[in-house]
Protein backbone atom coordinates (compact mmCIF):
# COMPACT_ATOMS: atom_id res chain seq x y z
CA UNK A 1 0.00 0.00 0.00
CA UNK A 2 1.04 3.68 -0.78
CA UNK A 3 1.66 6.34 1.63
CA UNK A 4 -1.38 8.86 1.22
CA UNK A 5 0.12 12.40 -0.53
CA UNK A 6 -0.40 15.27 1.10
CA UNK A 7 -2.13 18.07 -0.44
CA UNK A 8 0.50 21.35 -0.92
CA UNK A 9 -1.41 24.43 -2.21
CA UNK A 10 1.35 24.88 -5.01
CA UNK A 11 1.68 21.14 -5.85
CA UNK A 12 -0.63 20.34 -9.19
CA UNK A 13 -3.67 18.54 -8.47
CA UNK A 14 -5.86 16.68 -10.87
CA UNK A 15 -3.18 18.31 -13.59
CA UNK A 16 -3.94 22.08 -11.96
CA UNK A 17 -0.93 23.65 -10.71
CA UNK A 18 -2.46 25.73 -7.66
CA UNK A 19 -5.76 24.57 -8.42
CA UNK A 20 -8.88 26.08 -6.35
CA UNK A 21 -8.60 24.48 -2.92
CA UNK A 22 -12.15 26.27 -1.66
CA UNK A 23 -15.48 26.75 -2.58
CA UNK A 24 -14.59 30.58 -1.66
CA UNK A 25 -11.92 30.91 -3.68
CA UNK A 26 -13.53 29.16 -6.49
CA UNK A 27 -16.52 32.25 -6.09
CA UNK A 28 -14.44 34.75 -5.79
CA UNK A 29 -12.31 33.77 -9.37
CA UNK A 30 -15.61 33.31 -10.76
CA UNK A 31 -16.82 36.68 -10.05
CA UNK A 32 -13.16 37.78 -11.31
CA UNK A 33 -13.82 36.14 -14.76
CA UNK A 34 -17.25 37.34 -14.99
CA UNK A 35 -16.11 40.95 -14.13
CA UNK A 36 -13.19 40.12 -17.06
CA UNK A 37 -16.39 39.72 -19.72
CA UNK A 38 -18.62 42.35 -18.24
CA UNK A 39 -15.73 45.07 -17.68
CA UNK A 40 -12.10 44.77 -18.47
CA UNK A 41 -9.46 42.57 -17.70
CA UNK A 42 -7.53 44.97 -15.64
CA UNK A 43 -10.41 45.53 -13.43
CA UNK A 44 -10.65 41.53 -12.78
CA UNK A 45 -7.26 41.23 -11.95
CA UNK A 46 -7.19 44.51 -9.96
CA UNK A 47 -10.42 42.78 -8.24
CA UNK A 48 -8.87 38.87 -7.81
CA UNK A 49 -5.54 41.23 -6.29
CA UNK A 50 -7.31 42.71 -3.76
CA UNK A 51 -9.15 39.20 -2.97
CA UNK A 52 -5.32 37.54 -2.55
CA UNK A 53 -5.78 35.53 -5.76
CA UNK A 54 -2.01 34.19 -6.53
CA UNK A 55 -0.96 35.65 -10.02
CA UNK A 56 -0.32 32.03 -11.39
CA UNK A 57 -4.21 31.47 -10.73
CA UNK A 58 -4.70 35.22 -11.93
CA UNK A 59 -3.21 34.97 -15.07
CA UNK A 60 -4.06 31.23 -16.00
CA UNK A 61 -7.92 32.41 -15.52
CA UNK A 62 -8.09 35.63 -17.25
CA UNK A 63 -5.25 34.83 -19.98
CA UNK A 64 -5.77 31.03 -20.46
CA UNK A 65 -9.59 30.35 -20.51
CA UNK A 66 -9.21 27.23 -22.05
CA UNK A 67 -6.72 25.89 -19.04
CA UNK A 68 -9.34 26.80 -16.61
CA UNK A 69 -10.95 23.96 -14.63
CA UNK A 70 -14.46 23.14 -15.81
CA UNK A 71 -17.62 23.05 -12.96
CA UNK A 72 -17.36 19.29 -13.12
CA UNK A 73 -14.17 19.00 -12.06
CA UNK A 74 -15.16 20.04 -8.36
Amino acid sequence: MTEPQLLDRDAPLNGHAEARHDEAQRDIVERGISMQQTSNTMSAVEFLKSRDVGPKVIARVLLEPERRRSSDDD
